[in-house]
């Protein structure tokens, strides 16, 4: 009788599958980790507006999942508008002939379920986040400039920014802010030219 030797392989077909699986399980979290969180100003202007200048800008807010859950927590955020208007100067360093800075408190209210925007005195209320963060990346005749300290004809630089205002949270959040790009949330400066 004779007798034969049986090799046998590992499965090539059943490794095949579970690797597959593992590709889009990681494909899948890299999509999901990868889902965009920031702040940009996509226009601004300043438009002339009753005997004055007035700033006018559209921002897109998105915030990432941690600020979302801290909010959602009860952990207030503070934004800052940062406006500014350069006049350059050929012999001297640049004349800043406006810097001003204007705060926003986004928060929310678990009793109520809903959240609140803060802009100086003013308070609105809205049912969803999406809402608030609408109102909050219309910037509507904000920041008025008087005629006069502007000059007819000359080019002035505008910039500006929107950011997460980090002093503003609680320390332990403080930590958070430094070591992780989910919590420092901001736009780069937006700057183009008025010539009144």
């Amino acid at each position: 009788m004779q007798r034969m030797m049986v090799f046998s392989t590992p499965s090539w077909k059943k490794f095949d599958v579970v690797a597959l699986l593992l590709a889009l399980i990681l494909v899948a979290s890299a999509a999901f980790a990868a889902q965009p969180h920031g702040i940009e100003v996509r226009r601004a202007a300043v438009v002339a507006a009753d005997d004055q200048y007035v700033l006018d800008a559209d921002i897109d807010i998105v915030l990432s999942a941690p600020l979302e859950d801290a909010l959602n927590k009860g952990i207030p955020l503070y934004f800052l508008l940062d406006f500014e208007l350069v006049r350059s100067r050929w012999y001297w360093f640049n004349d800043k002939v406006i810097a001003r800075e204007q705060a926003y408190r986004l928060s929310y209210n678990a009793l109520t379920r809903q959240y609140r925007i803060g802009i100086g005195a003013f308070y609105q209320n809205f049912p969803t986040l999406a809402e608030a963060l609408q109102v909050m990346s219309k910037v509507r005749r904000r920041e008025e400039i008087d005629p006069g300290t502007l000059s007819k004809g000359t080019n002035y630089t505008a910039g500006i920014r929107l950011r997460l205002d980090t002093s503003q949270l609680p320390k332990p959040f403080n930590l958070n802010a430094l070591g992780s790009r989910e919590w420092s949330l901001g736009s780069e400066w937006y700057r183009w030219t008025v010539t009144p």
